[in-house]
């Protein structure tokens, strides 16, 4: 079956996670995308088997091609795909893109129906538009990192680069929002993403109850501030659970289950209020009733009582888990030499597109000779860039 995006061009300029994230859930849905990347590659080449891992995670079913873009055949090379694209992704540096001709008003004053997306830290309108973004500063600046971690220690991030990730499928809507525009009435447009936007986006319910009440969120560990028993740890006979319960009808369920109905009529948790302002007594009298249940017996009879739980799950846990392995999110992924190896597939499922084995990222220049090919350059041609060292052949990927 056609895939969603088949025939459209993407043309990915992108570093690391957000922007080559973005690109990568286009490459999902079908997209041609042709992922622009220096002679040595882009920068997570260079960063040991973290890169490697970004490398893998956010750039499967690219075609990568190596150019030196300080090298005017090169440049010519990139704007040349540039002209044959119908979305352009990029996350350099500020003013980067500008200063190579490659800037969103100097190609869609040419091709206005061009849709450029962007992804900068702190966004081109205020007084950091110039300052380089990553995810860390985000989480920082945004407040993500001050609601996160103990009450009594230090603001934590979050265990994994969060804003990067979600600023990659805030601009793939975006894009495909004004690739539908495009379709529409002719015209491109112009879409930025910023990681302090993003993560701040993120917090949306904080936000919404911060401008409602003025009170400031605070760090509350594992529980929410506003509600009680909610998003709370319980120790079972082999792990941990999570649970919520803070509904009037839901924390009656609860007390049933555990035998314990005179925290009913306790006067410390005969509602919501009560219950937080004592989260710490409420919490001592929960806990240890699941202690003998394992945690998959806890869960069972929680869920099937209709309240809201999960196992806290090691890695190994989620790969063994079955709703994991009947999702098909871990799928086969085809390295560049062939070799078969587990990687991850979308996140969403399509009828008329299933999930099976998928190409992994491309070696440093291995779709080089393929994609100038495309553009009408002969091998001769291929030749002559590549001694020029306008741009770089396939290279091993280090593994």
């Amino acid at each position: 079956m056609t895939a969603a995006l088949t025939g459209v061009r993407v043309v990915d300029f992108g570093q690391f996670i957000a922007a080559p994230a973005a690109a990568q859930v286009l490459a999902d849905l079908g997209a041609d995308v042709i992922k622009i990347e220096g002679p040595d590659g882009e920068g997570a080449r260079a960063v040991g088997i973290y890169g490697n891992a970004m490398l893998r995670a956010y750039n499967r079913n690219k075609r990568c091609i190596a150019v030196d873009l300080k090298n005017p055949a090169g440049l010519r090379i990139a704007r040349e795909l540039v002209d044959t694209a119908d979305i352009v992704i990029q996350n350099l540096r500020p003013g980067a893109m500008e200063r190579l001709g490659l800037g969103s008003q100097q190609l869609r004053s040419e091709r206005p129906e061009l849709v450029y997306g962007t992804v900068s830290g702190f966004g081109s309108r205020g007084p950091s538009a110039l300052r380089t973004g990553f995810d860390i500063a985000a989480q920082a600046e945004s407040g993500i990192m001050w609601v996160t971690g103990e009450p009594d220690g230090e603001p934590q991030r979050v265990g994994f680069p969060v804003v990067d990730a979600a600023a990659g499928h805030v601009l793939a809507e975006a894009v495909l929002g004004a690739y539908i525009r495009r379709l529409r009435f002719g015209v491109g447009d112009d879409i930025e993403v910023s990681l302090l936007d993003v993560a701040i986006h993120l917090q949306g319910a904080n936000w919404a109850e911060y401008f409602l009440t003025g009170r400031e969120p605070v760090r509350s560990g594992n529980g929410q501030p506003a509600v009680a028993p909610a998003a709370d740890v319980v120790p079972t006979s082999d792990g941990l659970i999570v649970l919520s319960a803070y509904h009037p009808t839901h924390f009656a369920t609860l007390c049933r289950i555990i035998g314990r109905e005179d925290l009913l009529t306790d006067p410390r948790f005969t509602d919501n209020a009560g219950r937080v302002a004592h989260r710490d007594a409420l919490l001592a009298d929960i806990r240890p009733a699941f202690r003998n249940s394992t945690s998959d017996e806890a869960v069972e009879m929680l869920t099937r009582n209709g309240l809201v739980c999960g196992r806290i799950a090691s890695y190994p846990d989620v790969v063994a888990n079955p709703d994991v392995s009947a999702s098909g999110i871990f799928c086969d992924v085809k390295d560049f030499d062939g070799v078969h190896s587990r990687g991850l597939g979308p996140a969403f499922r399509a009828a008329s597109d299933l999930v099976g084995v998928s190409d992994g990222v491309a070696d440093v220049g291995g779709h080089t000779a393929e994609v100038l090919r495309d553009l009408g350059y002969d091998d001769a041609d291929v030749a002559d860039l590549a001694a020029s060292g306008a741009v770089s052949l396939a290279s091993p990927l280090e593994h």
